[in-house]
């Protein structure tokens, strides 16, 4: 066994963003020996990510396009009082897909499967191997989370085959037709085929402790509700998820050490949603024109895209501290009567000022009192 390996860029995390950073300097930069350190024998992991199609600019599309699984022209949501189909192309990528990808762009040695120690100027291994390179990124999941002030978007989804068929025809993004408790819930569905039906409920809480039990029971009675028949379980994630309603973004960088960072890690996240999907493409397409990336580069990319988002943490404060927790949903079924650009642009992070403006005005869905008393205690 090598103990020193030495090549041009070092990924520690085999996760999404380090996956995608992989793949696209494959394809701009083969001359580059690149290696994709990753502790678990799947890149990836095991996960389903999702995204609009106005998530990723066209220009951006050659990345995550030959990842994508599944796809629909459009979507609905469902609220007590309000339901819609919105027609914007939703996409979702299984992670056996970027596994599959990723291998077949790098050669055998350029992945390694161990676990790390530490990430400094280089990559120290569990095992005493250490790899050499003059650009080294940290894509290893969040860094220390408590220098933010966050709420959490909790999950559990299955992967479920019905008897006789599910009968949907569109993703459900949100359904929040069903009981409300501890904080905004939801259940999301996407139909992969006529009998498969991928089947995530979601809510969003103070606490980041995740009761997987009570999901699977919550979503045996949602299909039973539906009428479907479980004839199986093909496969089941789970997931917590930061929603940052503030923070020190300096403090969070500089507990992930001192090295260029990635994904969660970098803070590269949507506020409100929790996803790094977009993030995550864009950051990897930008390393790939350029791959020189230094840590002062990186963290003042990061930097700018939380100065960006803090219209997105100030929504996220209303919601956790002004609303009450069984009338949150109200806040996104008012959202959802919005135009389809302006939520378009909300999810891929793109808001104008305008489309603030829109989002806030009108009788909002929260006490006057309440939200006042949390934007008054708001720290971006």
């Amino acid at each position: 066994m090598q103990d020193e390996i030495n090549c041009d860029v070092a990924i520690a995390g085999g996760g999404l963003a380090g996956g995608l950073i992989a793949l696209a300097l494959a394809e701009k930069r083969p001359d580059l020996d690149v290696r994709l350190i990753e502790s678990s024998p799947n890149i990836g992991g095991n996960h389903l990510w999702s995204f609009f199609d106005s998530d990723i600019a066209p220009k951006d599309r050659w990345l995550i396009d030959p990842l994508i699984c599944h796809q629909w022209p459009d979507y609905e949501v469902a609220f007590p009082a309000h339901s819609r189909t919105l027609h914007t192309g939703y996409n979702s990528i299984e992670s056996e897909r970027l596994d599959e990808a990723v291998r077949a762009k790098l050669r055998p040695d350029q992945i390694i499967t161990a676990a790390v120690a530490t990430v400094e100027k280089g990559v120290t291994l569990c095992d005493g191997r250490s790899i050499a390179a003059p650009v080294v990124i940290d894509a290893r999941g969040t860094a220390d989370l408590t220098c933010l002030d966050v709420g959490w978007q909790k999950f559990l989804g299955q992967k479920l085959r019905i008897r006789g068929g599910h009968g949907l025809v569109r993703p459900i993004v949100m359904d929040a037709t069903v009981l409300q408790n501890d904080g905004y819930r939801f259940v999301y569905c996407l139909p992969f085929d006529a009998e498969t039906v991928f089947v995530e409920d979601t809510y969003y809480s103070d606490s980041p402790a995740l009761e997987p039990e009570a999901l699977r029971q919550r979503i045996a009675a949602y299909a039973q509700r539906r009428g479907w028949q479980i004839e199986a379980i093909e496969r089941e994630e789970t997931g917590v998820l930061p929603v940052a309603m503030g923070g020190d973004f300096a403090s969070y960088w500089a507990s992930g050490g001192s090295v260029a960072k990635a994904g969660m890690r970098a803070g590269l996240f949507h506020p409100t949603t929790g996803y790094s999907l977009p993030d995550a493409v864009r950051l990897a397409i930008s390393i790939a024109a350029d791959p020189s990336m230094t840590p002062a580069r990186a963290r003042a990319y990061a930097k700018r895209r939380w100065e960006e988002r803090g219209f997105y943490r100030m929504l996220d404060t209303m919601l956790f501290r002004a609303s009450e927790p069984d009338k949150e949903y109200k806040v996104l079924e008012r959202f959802y009567r919005l135009s389809p650009p302006l939520i378009e642009r909300f999810y891929a992070g793109r808001s104008t000022f305008f489309d603030k403006i829109r989002i806030l005005s009108g009788k909002p869905p929260v006490p006057i009192g309440r939200a006042i008393r949390a934007i008054l205690g708001y720290k971006s």
